[in-house]
């Protein structure tokens, strides 16, 4: 009965969202206080409700009951505990259900917490979020049941793809989805600005929490999901330009250049109509992504292999939504004052030329992840476009974004002096110019998008603490600091990009057994091979023995894993952090002679994107406490006042 009570929930939840739908649409038509009063409690109710069908669904994972479809496809009684929790998100129809719970939660935490906006702005809000949730019920209900039966039901399940039996899927999607949700409360108060015609500073302080929340989590997503597949795929990169990377990449350059944006709008008065444009922007790229990931056009480790009609479907939302959005945008774009103006050297100024080179690094990944797509269907070419492509033409591009990025904090708001700005920025770009000689000097055949990237990345650091020089630092807001930690977390990431492409040494071997072989300032010798058992695999383990250059020696263990449920192998790292990078290692097949395949690779400074990533996370958490702990005040003395 699990099942069909989860399946009751979610129809039950859908009701609830096209009941605030109407409310909310004919609130806002009639202007009635009384309807519009009715919205807040059933937005509550509805994502209280779908959390109970997700609930429902993990139950069922974690009881491994195989007369549920999606449990005994994508599931085996034998997986630890934790895959079967992740599980319940780790397939198609499980991940959109936790989506659209998120989407619920999301729209019952605006109808309770946001009391700034008028009543008719924020109805029609919680109206745009019914609306975007409706569609999501839709596919599942009657393109996607997660709660399927399956009769006669089987002994045991299929078990759950072994790439993603890693503690990694219980928090990366997750992590993705509640920032694909956050930025999809953005585009719905967007909408709801445009609808009732209030698009202004109280809208935007309204909608910068979320769009923070938003970029905090796809930063912190895609900063995991990296990782992730890195340790676990045992390619040694870091990024490949995969479709489905991409497809959060491009939600997250979106959500920067509105972050940004909205903060103008909320400080200034500046860039209304930026601010709109970027929203739809933003919640577009994250229903494209959605699209690609589910649509099953795609080849990819990441994305869920579906039937083309779901994907139809999908991308029949995206022209829905989307189409809907920027027809009201047109229409209402006339009516969106221009708020203050600037001078193009301003702090304005920067932060448009910021957007615009997000924008452009934006469109050449929307490009190169769509055209190959668009050859296939519309002209039968087989085409690929990798990552030779991607940091060609974006390459460039970031490193002008990092530059502007270093003034901008330098650059005083509306109006400011050309020479003025170069005077502040006499250190950073002493300091990037020393970095950049001796990177000539010493490390010319590094290449020269790494060297540049290096040098910017010195100077960036440098000019990212220049916001708290000759300040009070106890009397410093939070989120000025959160600005500080975010841009120098830029600069420590892009440091370890430009040292893993510039320095990275591999030997890829077939070693004997007690050979030695070379890495970097590593001596890596095969000592054996061991079979080992695990919870739910077998694997063959290597033993070797690792000793740099004047230290002592220590042991590494990269497996070759087999699983039977379903039958894959796989290649298990082995990975050593130190202080200045990692050596990895992966074991490989054997071959004809008794000799095995060994791949090792020396990355120096390579932790230094992942501590970036990090440290930019943290940086935007900062300033989400600092703006929220500011407006509640700033709102408590206007009650008193």
């Amino acid at each position: 009965m699990i099942a069909e009570a989860g399946l009751a929930a979610l129809w039950i939840a859908a009701a609830l969202a096209a009941l605030q739908f109407v409310l909310a649409a004919l609130g806002v038509a009639r202007g009635d206080p009384d309807v519009m009063r009715a919205v807040r409690p059933v937005a509550v109710v509805q994502g209280l409700v779908v959390l109970g069908a997700l609930a429902a669904l993990m139950w069922l994972f974690v009881q491994s009951d195989m007369s549920v479809l999606l449990v005994a496809t994508n599931s085996h009684s034998a997986k630890p505990l934790i895959y079967k929790i992740a599980g319940t998100w780790g397939n198609h129809e499980g991940s959109m259900l936790l989506w659209v719970t998120i989407l619920g939660l999301a729209g019952g935490a605006v109808a309770l917490l946001e009391h700034r906006l008028k009543i008719a702005t924020l109805v029609a809000t919680l109206g745009a979020q019914a609306l975007i949730a409706l569609g999501f019920y839709a596919f599942l209900l009657f393109s996607s049941n997660p709660f399927s039966r399956l009769n006669p039901a089987p002994v045991d399940g299929n078990g759950l793809n072994p790439l993603l039996q890693d503690p990694g899927l219980a928090f990366h999607p997750p992590t993705l989805y509640i920032g694909y949700v956050g930025i999809s409360v953005a585009f719905s108060f967007a909408v709801g600005a445009m609808v009732t015609r209030d698009v202004g500073p109280a809208f935007a302080r309204a909608m910068r929490p979320w769009v923070l929340g938003a970029w905090i989590f796809l930063t912190l997503g895609i900063t995991a999901g990296s990782y992730w597949a890195y340790y676990e795929l045992g390619w040694g990169g870091w990024w490949f330009w995969d479709p489905v990377e991409n497809a959060s990449l491009m939600p997250w350059l979106a959500a920067t250049a509105l972050l940004h944006s909205v903060t103008v709008l909320a400080t200034r008065d500046g860039l209304r109509a930026w601010t709109i444009m970027l929203a739809v922007v933003a919640f577009s790229m994250s229903m494209i992504g959605t699209f690609l990931v589910r649509s099953g056009i795609l080849t990819s480790v990441h994305a869920f292999a579906v039937d083309p009609e779901r994907g139809s479907f999908i991308l029949a939302l995206l022209a829905l939504y989307i189409g809907g959005a920027l027809a009201l945008f047109a229409l209402r774009v006339g009516t969106i004052r221009s708020g203050n103006t600037f001078e193009l050297v301003s702090r304005e100024g920067a932060l448009v030329a910021n957007n615009l080179l997000l924008s452009v690094i934006l469109g050449i990944v929307l490009i190169g992840t769509l055209y190959p797509i668009v050859a296939a269907g519309l002209f039968g070419l087989q085409l690929s476009i990798g990552p030779p492509f991607f940091n060609k033409a974006a390459g460039p591009v970031a490193l002008a974004l990092v530059a502007i990025m270093a003034a901008g904090p330098l650059v005083r708001w509306r109006r400011d002096e050309a020479g003025a700005v170069v005077f502040r920025m006499i250190v950073p770009i002493a300091i990037a110019a020393v970095a950049l000689i001796a990177l000539v000097v010493f490390a010319a055949n590094a290449g020269v998008l790494p060297i540049l990237g290096l040098a910017l990345a010195a100077g960036l650091a440098v000019a990212s603490i220049a916001p708290l020089w000759k300040r009070n630092l106890r009397r410093t807001p939070m989120f000025t600091y959160g600005m500080v930690l975010s841009h120098l977390g830029i600069a420590v990431s892009l440091a370890g990009m430009a040292s893993e492409t510039a320095f990275t040494q591999q030997t890829l071997v077939a070693a004997s057994i007690g050979e030695p072989q070379r890495v970097g300032p590593y001596t890596v010798t095969l000592q054996g091979i061991t079979p080992v058992i695990g919870p739910n695999w077998s694997a063959l383990q290597a033993r070797l023995k690792i000793q740099r250059d004047g230290g002592a020696p220590f042991t590494m263990t990269p497996q070759s894993r087999f699983f039977s449920n379903p039958v894959t192998v796989t290649s298990e790292s082995a990975i050593a952090t130190v202080f200045d990078g990692q050596l990895y290692t992966v074991l490989g097949q054997p071959d004809p002679a008794g000799r095995w395949q060994l791949r090792l690779w020396w990355k120096p400074f390579v932790t230094l994107i992942w501590l970036g990533g990090a440290l930019v996370a943290l940086g935007g958490a900062l300033s989400l406490i600092g703006r929220v702990s500011r407006d509640r005040k700033t709102a408590l003395r206007e009650l008193w006042a």
